[in-house]
């Protein structure tokens, strides 16, 4: 696995992990020394071990996609393909409805499996309506666990990408903002 290593002046305490484009960027404050930064990347590494990489676990994911469907799902589903992939960075799955094409971010892998449930139902869904009308969601609501898992992405996003951006506004407003850049379809 390619790693890049970013220093800040303006990071003081934090460090933060992510992959760009296939590498994974390690951001650092400047002020640590290289020991301590050979430490981060050994921790950074350890925690990424676990996860899944693009080709690995496909038949267990379908698996449980097929699983899910049958059980949440009323309606007789196209054919499908889903993977992990590693270059959806702000998105947490995208699906093809024309090709049945299902992508999952490998952020996943390490959330609550409730929650990765949540974003396969997300995407199958899209394989009947490739949009987020009304239709849409009330299939998606079928699945128990819909509205938790779809409040624990929204915090998610809004405390990774934004941490700031909950200041000032009504979890409606919240919601709405940033519900529209969750979990869209291609």
């Amino acid at each position: 696995m390619e790693i890049r290593v970013e220093r800040s002046v303006r990071r003081q305490r934090t460090v933060s992990a992510r992959f760009e484009h296939g590498i994974l960027v390690i951001r650092i404050p400047a002020s640590l020394t290289l020991e301590e930064e050979q430490r981060w990347i050994h921790r950074v590494q350890q925690r990424l071990t676990p996860l899944h990489t693009p080709g690995a676990d496909d038949r267990e994911l379908s698996d449980r996609a097929t699983k899910l469907a049958q059980r949440y799902l009323p309606v007789h589903l196209p054919s499908f393909q889903i993977r992990y992939v590693n270059n959806q960075q702000w998105r947490w799955g995208s699906c093809s409805p024309q090709t049945g094409e299902i992508r999952l971010s490998h952020r996943l892998a390490q959330l609550p499996e409730w929650v990765r449930d949540y974003v396969i139902i997300h995407e199958l869904v899209h394989l009947i309506y490739p949009n987020h009308s009304n239709q849409f969601w009330r299939l998606v609501a079928r699945y128990p666990l819909a509205e938790r898992a779809r409040g624990f992405l929204i915090a998610l996003d809004a405390i990774e990408h934004n941490p700031h951006s909950l200041a000032g506004t009504s979890s409606e407003e919240h919601l709405e903002r940033t519900s529209n850049t969750m979990l869209t379809k291609e």
